[in-house]
């Protein structure tokens, strides 16, 4: 199955000259997301995953079922002000804007290994202020996973020192 079919360009969203990329079609498929959540499963290559963090809000979708695949804790970041405990914060640009995710202070421990996920790899900033809020905690990134990666805006290139992979790429 070409997941790919299941993912819908809406053009000029959030704003004019950004193509989003839609996947409530992919959710709206049994098939095509179980496929979906296979192919990422399989981007870990059986590495040791303690937590899964997923990013707000689309990577929560995915996250959550990569962390039960995985054995592995759930960790949700967060818009400001959406998360009732202690936070480490981290401001991050975007393709659009500007912005900042937290996460609770007690969600990674020292050492955990962490698996980050979101839906689509664009500018990177994201993925980055992920990263690192993860080693503030003292966690370790194992690898960066997405759905989709967006070649052109070179968010690899922020994420350098981290092993990334995709499902899609564009």
């Amino acid at each position: 199955m070409d997941i790919s079919e299941y993912i819908r360009d809406i053009v000029d969203f959030p704003k004019p000259g950004v193509v989003f990329k839609d996947i409530t079609p992919l959710l709206s498929s049994h098939e095509a997301s179980r496929v979906c959540l296979e192919q990422l499963v399989s981007l870990v290559n059986n590495q040791e995953i303690d937590k899964v963090v997923g990013i707000e809000s689309r990577g929560f979708l995915f996250g959550m079922m990569l962390a039960q695949e995985l054995n592995a804790g759930f960790v949700p970041l967060r818009k400001p002000g959406k998360l009732p405990f202690d936070t480490y914060k981290e401001p991050y640009s975007l393709e659009y804007g500007m912005d900042v995710l937290e996460m609770h202070e007690d969600a990674i421990k020292r050492g955990d290994r962490v698996l980050i996920h979101d839906d689509v790899l664009a500018t990177g900033g994201t993925a980055k202020a992920a990263c690192n809020l993860v080693e503030r905690a003292g966690g370790i990134v194992v690898q960066c996973n997405f759905i989709m990666q967006i070649d052109f805006l070179r968010g690899e290139d922020k994420l350098y020192k981290y092993d990334l992979a995709s499902v899609l790429s564009y």
